[in-house]
């Protein structure tokens, strides 16, 4: 049984993130974004879920939020419009922990 039929047996480490990045698909991230108060993951969402997945791959590292919304051809400020906290988006994304030097940036007055 897959995670996609069994959102159970979707594993997290100890912060809520996913456990094995590479047991994501896009089943998993509804599964993800149910948990996180997400009923539907729509097309723009799906684009920027994509986009983060990519760039975690080749950079290993979390994207600077503006080349996200450029990169996927959306307004501005898209990560925080379509998901209000980029790093439900991340999370969302299957993938781990971006840490404290991340959660710091993104938590930090404007």
């Amino acid at each position: 049984m897959s995670a996609a039929e069994n959102p159970d047996i979707i594993t997290d480490d100890e912060k809520g993130y996913l456990a094995d990045p590479d047991s994501w698909n896009e089943d998993v991230a509804r599964q993800i974004a149910k948990r996180e108060g997400i009923d539907e993951l729509t097309e723009e969402m799906m684009e920027v879920i994509r986009f983060m997945r990519s760039f975690y791959k080749t950079y290993g590292s979390f994207p600077i939020l503006n080349s996200v919304c450029r990169n996927v051809q959306q307004p501005k400020d898209c990560v925080n419009e379509e998901f209000i906290d980029p790093l439900t988006a991340w999370k969302i994304a299957g993938l781990p922990y971006p840490g404290e030097e991340v959660i710091y940036y993104l938590n930090r007055p404007l």
